[in-house]
């Protein structure tokens, strides 16, 4: 074994390898760039070396990737997943240097790290593979006359990279050459390899993938399949394993199969073979590409074989033989993975950012957490928005399903919007629970209206502890939490109002559409008499657990509550993730009454605003140009992913960013000005 690894990679992955170099005695070296300065794995690595330049670019330089092994004196590079995991360069540069490469050889990279000719090579093999190109370096004109070919609807996916990244479904011709655009663009950047292919694209299929596992004596076998069909835009978002589709005869079969592509290249360590198969012919089973490297989804197999599989991959790295036969691979029980995203799902699943405020996993049996959250990080959009992977164990499905709902109620993140209220509709939806799954489910459930993550116990909490700190002596000022000068009669014990004026006060979760709730507190934050919206008086008492908890009583129920005040915000922690609210008084809802309601059919706003912080990517429209609602007139990427904005009106447009610029959040990057009166009909809009 070796003596010293250094972790090509950042995040969770970077910290999940740390845990096994700990586990087996080997000291482990973290890379880091600017943007990770105080991140996780950089604190929890035994030694850290910094990386030149910022965001993911540092990450992907192979140079200073190796130059850090050889300056921090390690014998093996691990590169995780993502970044530079399927780099033949990499490879290639770390065997140069005299440093092992945990992974395949450089030439199983390359073939299969091409979707193009990874698909070629195996279908010589006589593996079925889903009718596409299979031409490398087609030019878009091309493509375009060959989707006549593969015939609609095809995907277009980068030959190079995964993850989805890139990938589009096209559903009609003439959407064909703006996705082809699309693709490049997105594959050039996260690859560096903009060549793409077409693939005839399957309506409900179920993504099955096989973990492989080879050594460098020859022997390979595999560990059984994951089933990953619940997908967001191409990406993965719950992972489970075994398959409930998959019975002991398919999985003898496509266990082969996957053994059987390994053996063609000649692969060393661990590695996924992915498969499509049809709904409507659930025998068939499509190669679509060989992933050469640990998958995110791994930690569901590692808990149904009991087996470490980066342990696994460090000891074939090391030329040790596996220790384990084909017989030796038992699976017991069930494993389900969620991944817990920075995004806003009500926000159409746009990226978001933020600091951690406060911080709280789930425990228990069955339960694992591997993440790289720390109190204080911020979350920004120069990387993946995935946070944490929260997975449980069950005896069967049914439990390994109930124990994930009950650990997402308990992962809470304040500060940062995140996708765990989602992820618990998905496990609550009726085709899932029964195993009825496939890749354009999530879609259907995304349409289906969610629980509400702002609950009566959050409204109540950030209502008290608004009149608390606001009119407590810490803050001594009156007026604005509540109302007629109810700030004057608190004692200076912070905690009780002296007089009878109730505190009306409006609390606003912070998203689109978002209601105003009145409460209304009649006494103190330790006995109150509160009223919610139309509802009925009900005794409320506020006690702090420490700085980032209370504990509400409400009526005859006690609440543990998570909170973190940010400014005017506070975050409250529900069983459906965090909800930032915003607690205001009589001189805001004044305000709010001068300001008349936007009803269908009013004007709609000139400025077009970035729903996140990212970079513009792409520009459709110049300054000047006319525009009509709807039209696409720039493109933003953040976190691996692009978002179109469009017009709100039509009219003038007039740029405010380029190519290649930095947005903020609510930025103004175009204004469109409306069309000039016609002069032959002076009184158009104009009621008689």
């Amino acid at each position: 074994m070796f003596s010293t690894v250094l972790v090509a990679n950042r995040g969770e992955i970077a910290c999940r390898v740390i845990r096994t170099l700990r586990a087996l005695g080997v000291r482990s070296v973290a890379v880091w760039t600017d943007d990770d300065r105080g991140a996780r794995h950089v604190l929890e690595a035994d030694d850290a070396v910094r990386l030149p330049g910022a965001g993911s670019r540092g990450y992907l330089d192979v140079d200073a990737v190796v130059a850090a092994a050889v300056a921090a004196g390690a014998e093996a590079v691990h590169p995780g997943y993502g970044f530079l995991s399927e780099s033949p360069d990499l490879a290639r540069a770390c065997a140069a240097a005299g440093v092992v490469f945990v992974g395949p050889r450089p030439e199983a990279l390359e073939l299969m790290g091409d979707k193009i000719r990874a698909k070629a090579h195996v279908a010589r093999a006589g593996v079925p593979v889903v009718p596409g190109t299979d031409e490398p370096g087609l030019t878009d004109d091309e493509l375009v006359a060959a989707a006549g070919r593969v015939g609609f609807p095809v995907l277009v996916k980068p030959s190079a990279g995964g993850g989805g990244q890139g990938m589009q479904v096209v559903e009609r011709p003439d959407e064909l050459p703006a996705a082809l655009r699309t693709a490049r663009r997105v594959a050039s950047a996260g690859f560096g390899d903009d060549a793409l292919l077409l693939e005839r694209y399957l309506r409900a299929p179920r993504h099955i993938e096989v973990q492989v596992l080879a050594d460098t004596h020859g022997a390979v076998i595999h560990l059984g399949e994951r089933e990953c069909s619940l997908q967001r835009r191409h990406q993965k978002v719950v992972e489970e394993a075994p398959s409930p589709l998959v019975d002991d005869a398919m999985r003898e079969r496509i266990g082969a199969l996957a053994c059987d592509v390994a053996r063609s290249v000649g692969y060393v360590g661990v590695g996924t073979v992915e498969l499509l198969v049809p709904g409507d012919a659930p025998d068939d089973a499509f190669f679509i590409e060989m992933n050469t490297r640990l998958q995110v989804e791994h930690p569901v197999t590692e808990l149904v074989t009991g087996l470490d599989l980066v342990e696994l991959q460090l000891r074939v790295a090391a030329g040790e033989p596996l220790p384990l036969a084909q017989d030796d691979v038992v699976l017991r029980g069930h494993a389900v993975e969620a991944r817990v995203y920075a995004e806003d799902p009500a926000r159409g699943f746009l990226p978001t950012t933020g600091t951690v405020l406060g911080l709280e996993e789930p425990t228990g049996e069955g339960v694992r957490v591997d993440g790289a959250l720390l109190p204080g990080l911020v979350v920004g959009p120069a990387f993946d928005p995935m946070l944490a992977k929260v997975v449980a164990w069950g005896h069967d499905r049914g439990e390994a399903l109930t124990r994930l709902d009950a650990a997402l109620a308990g992962m809470t993140v304040l500060g940062v919007r995140t996708n765990v209220g989602f992820l618990r509709d998905v496990l609550a939806d009726p085709d899932v629970r029964a195993g009825r799954l496939e890749t354009g489910l999530l879609a259907r459930v995304e349409r289906r209206p969610g629980g509400s993550a702002t609950g009566e116990p959050a409204l109540v909490a950030a209502a008290l502890l608004a009149v608390a700190d606001r009119h407590g002596p810490a803050g001594g000022r009156s007026g604005e939490a509540g109302d007629d000068r109810a700030g004057r009669a608190w004692r200076r014990d912070g905690w009780r109002l002296g007089g009878p004026a109730p505190a009306r006060l409006d609390v606003t979760a912070d998203g689109p559409d978002a209601d105003v709730v009145e409460v209304t507190v009649l006494g103190g934050a330790d006995d109150a008499t509160v009223t919610v919206g139309g509802g009925g008086p009900r005794r409320a008492r506020l006690t702090r657990l420490g700085d980032l908890a209370v504990a509400l009583e409400l009526d005859d129920r006690r609440h543990r509550v998570p909170v973190a005040v940010d400014g005017a915000t506070t975050w409250v922690g529900t069983d459906r993730g965090a909800v930032a609210l915003t607690v205001t008084g009589a001189a805001a809802r004044a305000a709010r009454r001068l300001v008349p309601r936007t009803r269908a059919g009013a004007a709609a706003r000139p400025e077009v605003r970035s729903p996140m912080p990212g970079t513009v990517v792409a520009v459709d429209v110049a300054t000047g140009d006319h525009v009509t609602a709807g039209q696409t007139l720039l493109t933003v990427e953040a976190m691996k992913m692009e978002h179109r904005l469009l017009a709100t009106t039509d009219g003038t447009v007039t740029l405010t960013v380029r190519p290649a610029d930095r947005v903020t959040l609510d930025q103004v990057v175009a204004t469109i000005s409306a069309p000039p009166a016609d002069p032959a009909r002076p009184h158009e809009g104009i009621p008689a």
